[in-house]
């Protein structure tokens, strides 16, 4: 599973809050957070506001509290190259701009599957989404030399911009024996639909007017976020943190964090914009 916020700007005349929040606070505390919840929540048994948070808050509980050995090897951070010279920056911050990390969720049906999640500034584009890999079956019935390497199947939700989904499956090549070859099936709200997306401001103001809290942060809900984010940011203070390492403005981030992932064997989906 992995959870992508991408930022295209860099932090402009923010710099003097941002360096004093850092990625850990701007984005993961809040957004990603809510991201993981809503993809890994029960559905609850009633579409209700009480009922829906209840389940989030569930997954929340469920997420393993990481110990210094988990911390060191599950959390990469990064700092793209420029930061320093922005407005209200002091020149020696250690603030990160990037930040990747890696969690599990304690319950039965997310035993055993990595939750990754990642979010940066100055990134090569802006896009939220939400990539579900699937497991290789136990057994391949076609297996061969022609597909010996396949892709795994997998379920694209893109969040924003281009809203939509795609899922990317094996299918066989017509005529070419047992061939088979990764396609694409694609859904996009725009060109399903006519008019104009509401943004999500306009939606929870909506919301609010209508009384429903189904998409509001409650007081429970933000301390269990701020239980897993926390002792990542007081480990990363330490003197003994994992580097902080530098990335260019305008591409998907330190090729270190690519290393990072691929020792799980397991590669970032870096492809913008996902909907064609």
């Amino acid at each position: 599973m992995q959870i992508t916020v991408a930022e295209e700007v860099t932090v402009g005349r923010r710099g003097g809050y941002y360096d004093k929040a850092g990625v850990l606070r701007d984005m993961f505390q809040n957004h990603l957070l809510q991201l993981l919840m809503i993809t890994a929540m029960e559905a609850p048994a009633r579409f209700s506001a009480d009922q829906v948070r209840d389940e989030k808050v569930k997954v929340l509980r469920a997420v393993r509290r990481a110990d210094m050995a988990d911390l060191e090897r599950d959390t990469f951070r990064a700092q793209y190259d420029g930061y320093l010279n922005e407005e209200g920056v002091p020149s020696d911050s250690r603030t990160p701009t990037f930040a990747a990390l890696k969690l599990h969720v304690d319950n039965w049906r997310w035993n055993g599957v990595p939750f990754y999640l990642r979010s940066g500034k100055g990134l090569s584009c802006r896009t939220t989404q939400i990539v579900i890999r699937f497991r290789e079956p136990p057994h391949l019935l076609f297996s061969s030399r022609q597909n010996a390497a396949w892709d795994p199947n997998q379920l694209v939700i893109q969040i924003q911009p281009a809203e939509g989904i795609q899922l990317q499956f094996q299918t066989k090549v017509p005529d070419a024996g047992m061939k088979l070859r990764a396609t694409n099936l694609d859904f996009r709200f725009a060109r399903e639909f006519s008019g104009e997306m509401p943004d999500a401001y306009q939606r929870l103001l909506l919301d609010a007017l209508n009384g429903d809290a189904s998409l509001f942060a409650r007081s429970d809900e933000v301390e269990q976020a701020w239980g897993i984010i926390d002792p990542i940011t007081e480990f990363w203070a330490q003197q003994d943190a994992p580097p902080l390492h530098g990335y260019e403005v305008g591409c998907w981030g330190p090729t270190a964090s690519s290393d990072w992932i691929a020792s799980d064997g397991r590669e970032w989906f870096d492809v913008c914009p996902i909907l064609h």
